[in-house]
């Protein structure tokens, strides 16, 4: 890898052309990625059980919450300097070969016996001393991605994710067809990471010896730190619902709640991050220029925004023959919960847009305030919804995720620089146009189509619903937000520019 080139100076036109080829490739292999994914995710949820997921997800708690603490804060304190020495790159190496060693041997030692008793499942301590091996996988996968990331160079880092979807797609479909259960969901993950990582070594040339003197590297600890602590509340937000649900609900209950909160968070959870990647480095070198970015800034919530509104309101009115398409008859039950949690969606979409733009700026106290205001929000809503049951939780995410929403615009309107007015003017074409929209397929699935023919065969009850939506939203764009709508197709078209004037 060339260090030199990181700390190159880019001219604004060049700048431009990074930003779109980074959106292209992290974005677009993205996509692609994630059919390979989803298509082994889908069959793998037909094979298996609810209660597999249930147990999965008593695991994932513990992986996502030990997970903050591999050190990506320290890398992210690289991308967001002006410049980097190599041997600050030395010293990250260093502090995440030590953590992640030391992450290991906890989660092997001591947190695989404390999680079997809480959840009073020995499979569960088992599961978890195996997942340790993903922590080993993280100072070789971080360091070299944030590295090409910096630069803007999203090309390598795609083909990697790509080929690592293939190797765990074969393995996950593999291991679900011949028995082995739950444990398909512990070593496909596994594989992944490991395939990442040794891809990611090979294909950047990141043969750099680590640093374990970590004198003059106060900057990359302070940066880091702020960025690990309001990761860590932004854990204890996103995943106390599964903790809290693990002690009172039995397996399949949960496995239902925690598979319809995956399906719901595909596009924020799947799509979202990857785009936020690009606009991290994208904001940090426009750090100098507010105005720039902030324009930036509300032109990503639009265009977000006009795909997350449709796509879960959308959602919402469909649930029904969307978990019977995609999901099968065994989890029927999950679709009442898909309809309340995709409501949520977009508020919860809209809230993570903000958290690159205040760490690009330097700002990461900002992001851990809000992540710590989620973290005593969150909980206490769940905690009181939790006694209704899966849905009681369900509707806990759509009371919490607006308050914490308007929590976040109050602290980063000042910084990022945009208006109440600008941000409401980036958000409503796309939320206007989908709730009309939702509003219109669910009068046609109600008072015309299952009226007509109650039972209507679930893929071509989707297929009507999607199509009648998918026309009445762009429609609805057309004539409501024509300049909106043309935004997003020079965007997704490239024009030939028009030929010069003879002289």
């Amino acid at each position: 890898m060339d260090i030199s080139a990181l700390n190159q100076d880019v001219a604004s036109e060049d700048f431009g052309k990074r930003v779109k080829s980074a959106v292209f490739w992290r974005s677009g292999t993205q996509i692609l990625s994630q059919l390979i994914s989803w298509g082994a995710t889908l069959s793998v949820i037909r094979i298996l059980e609810p209660s597999d997921y249930g147990l999965f997800a008593m695991t994932s708690v513990v992986l996502v919450f030990l997970n903050f603490l591999n050190g990506y804060g320290f890398v992210s304190a690289l991308i967001q300097s002006e410049k980097v020495e190599p041997i600050r790159i030395r010293q990250a190496f260093g502090m995440l070969i030590l953590l992640n060693a030391g992450l290991a041997a906890i989660q092997f030692f001591a947190v695989a016996p404390l999680a079997a008793a809480y959840y009073e499942e020995s499979v569960v301590g088992e599961m978890l001393r195996w997942q340790s091996l993903i922590y080993l996988s993280t100072p070789f996968l971080i360091l070299p991605e944030a590295m090409l990331t910096r630069n803007l160079d999203f090309k390598k880092p795609a083909i990697v994710n790509l080929t690592s979807a293939f190797v765990g797609a074969v393995i996950a479909l593999g291991m679900a067809f011949n028995g082995y259960g739950v444990w398909t969901l512990v070593f496909a993950p596994i594989a992944i990471f490991w395939t990442r990582a040794i891809a990611l070594m090979i294909a950047t040339r990141f043969w750099v010896r680590p640093s374990f003197n970590f004198k003059g590297a106060g900057s990359i600890f302070s940066f880091g730190t702020m960025m690990l602590v309001a990761h860590g509340f932004w854990i204890v937000q996103s995943q106390c619902d599964i903790f809290i649900a693990g002690r009172a609900f039995d397996n399949h209950q949960l496995g239902l709640y925690a598979e319809a909160l995956f399906l719901t968070q595909i596009f924020a959870a799947k799509f979202v991050p990857p785009l936020n990647e690009v606009a991290f480095p994208a904001y940090a070198r426009l750090q100098n220029d507010r105005e720039a970015l902030s324009a930036g800034f509300l032109k990503a919530v639009r265009l977000i925004m006009l795909i997350s509104c449709p796509l879960y309101l959308g959602m919402a009115v469909t649930a029904q023959p969307l978990v019977d398409v995609v999901m099968g008859p065994k989890w029927t039950e999950a679709a009442p919960l898909v309809a309340i949690l995709a409501l949520a969606m977009p508020v919860m979409t809209l809230h993570i847009l903000f958290a690159p733009a205040l760490n690009a700026l330097g700002l990461p106290n900002i992001v851990v305030r809000n992540s710590l205001f989620g973290a005593l929000l969150m909980p206490s809503v769940y905690l009181f919804a939790v006694q209704y049951g899966a849905d009681g939780l369900a509707w806990g995410w759509l009371v919490a995720f607006p308050i914490l929403l308007l929590f976040t615009i109050y602290q980063a309107r000042p910084h990022i620089g945009f208006g109440i007015a600008g941000l409401a003017s980036a958000v409503l074409p796309g939320l206007a146009a989908a709730a009309a929209m939702a509003g219109l397929v669910w009068t046609l699935d109600h008072m015309v189509l299952t009226a007509l023919w109650p039972d209507v065969p679930a893929l071509l009850h989707l297929a009507a619903l999607a199509a009648a939506g998918g026309i009445v939203y762009t429609a609805m764009l057309w004539f409501g937000a024509r300049a909106t709508f043309m935004e997003v197709v020079n965007l997704l078209v490239k024009r030939k520019p028009p030929e010069p004037a003879m002289p």
